[in-house]
């Protein structure tokens, strides 16, 4: 398997409160991941390891490794904001930032001065607004606020900003449970493309969804990964007694 990301040794902690015991995982490149298990299990916990968002909450601590094409991006050496560039985040309710659709998309890209003119700008934006499905619900109304769109289209307008910065890996935490079935599809569909071009890691509480989009399955419980692997297999026959448990609804 060719790993884009890789966790060593991985402990975490909120407080005195051990959320991630002694995980080791790889994540294959160019595939979707997903993360599962049931409420409380570690999965946003782990997701948020990966571009250094775990840190924002006060009182944490994490030892161990996360290395993302070999580097771990836990080293003094390391640029943050570069992490977060490579390793974008859809979050559980779309977040556009107050202003227009437009001036969502270049946010980024100027942050990150990736361009060099309006024009350049223009058809990035474009570019970015087409993968997400979204350029034609909203090319006649570019210079409307963003929290005007619907919050479907929110989250694909933040699909389409994250992509603007040229990540490498895609993370979702429950990137579709805020919205309604059609527009849940409608970035199902998104992500399903998407993996030829990007790694993507998703965390789920859904199993149909699971089924839908995963490739390799990560399966947590109480702050440890039981089972992971090929997506078949883990559906198909899964190893462990509490694997086979959750994916028959006991848990």
């Amino acid at each position: 398997m060719d790993a884009h990301i890789q966790v060593k040794n991985l402990d975490a902690y909120y407080n005195k409160q051990q959320a991630l015991k002694n995980v080791n995982i790889e994540i294959p490149k160019n595939q979707i991941t997903v993360i599962m298990g049931p409420s409380g299990c570690g999965k946003t916990t782990l997701l948020k390891t990966f571009n250094r968002f775990f840190e924002l909450t006060e009182n944490t601590k994490l030892t161990g490794e996360v290395l993302v094409d070999g580097q771990n991006i836990y080293d003094k050496d390391v640029d943050v904001t570069e992490v977060r560039k490579v390793v974008g985040l859809l979050a559980q309710r779309p977040s556009p930032l107050p202003m227009s659709i437009y001036d969502n998309v270049v946010y980024g890209m100027h942050l990150h001065k990736m361009k060099k003119d309006r024009k350049e700008y223009k058809e990035a934006v474009r570019h970015y607004l087409e993968i997400a499905g979204l350029y034609e619900e909203v090319k006649k109304r570019m210079h409307d606020p963003a929290t005007s769109l619907s919050i479907g289209q929110q989250q694909r307008l933040c699909l389409a900003r994250g992509l603007a910065v040229e990540p490498e890996i895609i993370l979702g935490d429950e990137p579709t449970s805020a919205l309604d079935p059609i527009s849940s599809q409608n970035i199902e569909a998104r992500l399903l493309e998407l993996k030829q071009q990007y790694t993507t890691v998703i965390v789920t509480h859904t199993l149909r969804q699971a089924k839908r989009l995963a490739d390799y399955v990560i399966y947590m419980y109480l702050g440890e990964v039981i089972e992971s692997g090929p997506a078949k297999e883990v559906f198909g026959n899964p190893k462990h007694e509490r694997t086979k448990q959750y994916l028959e609804g006991l848990f």
